[in-house]
């Protein structure tokens, strides 16, 4: 867009170029007439017919046939540097985005994801929360829920058009629980990425280096004690051969399944229908997640098979909403197959794929 000349730009031009009404004055020119070379010149026949003299104005000189035809566009230019600059087109500003980290991990393993949002969604405000870093995401689930709501509650209150979450592994558990304990989040998009939202159940390296003595056929006698559930990754261990001493044991993710009964159920619920978008992303080649499954709320029947989500008694008797938000189409389900655990929140594919969608 052509910026409007200054006022001094345009005095010079007009000061140049004469207006149409002169145009229409300007009388019949008589022939000029030229003397002899060898003739001793005079006043008269020295002096030039001045245009400026014949339309009474002095010192200005008659515009050319070629200037005459060009001015009315000339003109025209002028009307149109006149004009006020139409204003750029107004782009909404993107919403906040919060990450939540998982086990052993920290801010700067979601430096690739932080570039990428950048890159596609310029200008959005995206906030890494650096809490529970390293060991002390071993910390107890509950205690960390509260940590990380005392630190998004201010975000999500200068949001005034929501927030996005996205949630990796453990974290994805973190952001569950804050999405039902909050009774006025804003949470747009909540984005699960590769989080065992139905619980683990297999034998990781992580396991093996925090209990180099149990297999997972017999954690659960850790980890359904009250020493157990100290441990974040007791808070959502999920023996499917030991259901009943899950329900009675398991402080954290039996209470925000809703599958045991609680003070608070009813309003969890209602909180977490609050959501605008869930969406689960998982694949098979994650090689932590156990069963894989469990990041779409799939997990193993009592023989160990995978049921699906649609199959849990949590989203029959949409104990926390499931069912209700499936229902309303508010369930985005993104399976990706050949990416490792470690690697969801750096994989560029993965990201148009799965989550920029939705970063509206």
């Amino acid at each position: 867009m052509l910026a409007s000349p200054s006022p001094a730009l345009l005095t010079r031009l007009l000061k140049d170029f004469p207006g149409p009404a002169v145009i229409r004055s300007i009388p019949e020119i008589p022939p000029t007439h030229h003397p002899r070379q060898d003739a001793a010149p005079s006043s008269e026949s020295t002096r030039e017919p001045s245009g400026g003299s014949m339309l009474g104005l002095p010192g200005r000189r008659l515009p050319s046939a070629e200037f005459l035809l060009l001015l009315p566009f000339l003109l025209l230019l002028l009307l149109l540097l006149l004009l006020p600059a139409a204003p750029a087109p107004h782009r909404a500003a993107y919403k906040p985005v919060i990450v939540v980290h998982g086990l052993f991990d920290s801010s700067y393993s979601f430096r690739h994801l932080l570039e990428y949002i950048n890159e596609t969604h310029p200008g959005t405000a995206v906030t890494v929360l650096d809490l529970f870093d390293g060991r002390e995401s071993l910390r107890p689930l509950w205690e960390q829920v509260q940590g990380f709501r005392e630190a998004v509650a201010p975000i999500m209150a200068k949001a005034l058009q929501g927030v996005h979450l996205i949630c990796y592994s453990q974290g994805g558990l973190v952001c569950r629980a804050l999405l039902s304990v909050m009774d006025e989040h804003n949470v747009d998009s909540f984005i699960s990425l590769s989080s065992p939202q139905m619980g683990q159940y297999g034998d990781t390296n992580y396991l093996k280096w925090l209990f180099p003595t149990s297999m997972r056929s017999n954690l659960y006698r850790i980890c359904y004690s009250p020493w157990g559930q100290e441990f974040s990754i007791c808070n959502y261990w999920h023996d499917p051969h030991h259901d009943d001493l899950y329900l009675n044991a398991s402080s954290f993710l039996a209470l925000i399944n809703g599958e045991r009964d609680h003070p608070n159920a009813t309003a969890w619920r209602k909180n977490f229908l609050r959501l605008g978008r869930l969406v689960l992303i998982g694949g098979p080649d994650d090689g932590v997640i156990t069963p894989w499954q469990s990041s779409f709320f799939g997990f193993y029947d009592a023989n160990e098979t995978v049921l699906e989500m649609e199959k849990q008694l949590v989203y029959l008797r949409d104990s926390f909403g499931l069912k209700t938000l499936l229902a309303r189409g508010a369930i985005v389900r993104c399976p990706m197959a050949g990416i490792s655990h470690t690697a969801w929140h750096s994989n560029r594919t993965l990201y148009e794929t799965c989550i920029e969608p939705w970063l509206s």
